[in-house]
């Protein structure tokens, strides 16, 4: 027995051969169980090969169905966005044509998140670090200062009458 393992590749192709020896489905299936054991395709996966081949089409590529997902690149999702960050997810689908789980999926792995109707990036960058901390800096100090809203005086709502006794 050799060493060759049955690939997907493979299989239409071993199929093929099966049916221009003119052995059925069932045959060819029982023929590639006996050879290959458990990588095999299954009864019905070589039943559909056959019917592939009795209605003429030899073909081995896959062909593209409705639900296989398109095929878009993260630099196209990232031209949208740099466009236009306050785009919702239904605006980003329907412009590249694929499901807003698909776009979710890959702005979370690109670590994007949605803040303030905007898209940016779920960590801070070294420039967003660096002003917020300037920031806390800058309003740490005013809180030591001693300015004008230290002088004003409050308390409940109490009324106090004025009386000078010096005014005649």
């Amino acid at each position: 027995m050799s060493n060759f393992v049955l690939t997907k590749q493979h299989l239409p192709e071993v199929l093929i051969f099966c049916f221009n020896w003119k052995k059925s489905a069932a045959e060819a299936h029982r023929m590639l169980v006996e050879i290959y054991g458990g990588t095999a395709s299954t009864d019905k996966s070589c039943r559909e090969w056959f019917r592939r081949f009795k209605d003429r089409d030899f073909s081995v590529e896959d062909k593209p169905r409705s639900g296989q997902p398109k095929k878009f690149k993260d630099k196209e999702l990232e031209a949208l966005l740099e466009e236009n960050q306050t785009q919702i997810l239904k605006e980003l689908s329907q412009q590249l044509k694929v499901d807003k789980s698909t776009i979710l999926q890959r702005l979370q792995a690109m670590g994007k998140i949605q803040k303030e109707e905007k898209w940016q990036p779920h960590e801070l960058t070294e420039n967003a670090i660096a002003n917020r901390l300037n920031i806390s800096i800058s309003l740490f100090a005013k809180h030591n200062k001693k300015s004008f809203l230290w002088r004003i005086v409050t308390g409940d709502e109490k009324w106090i009458f004025f009386n000078n006794p010096n005014a005649k």
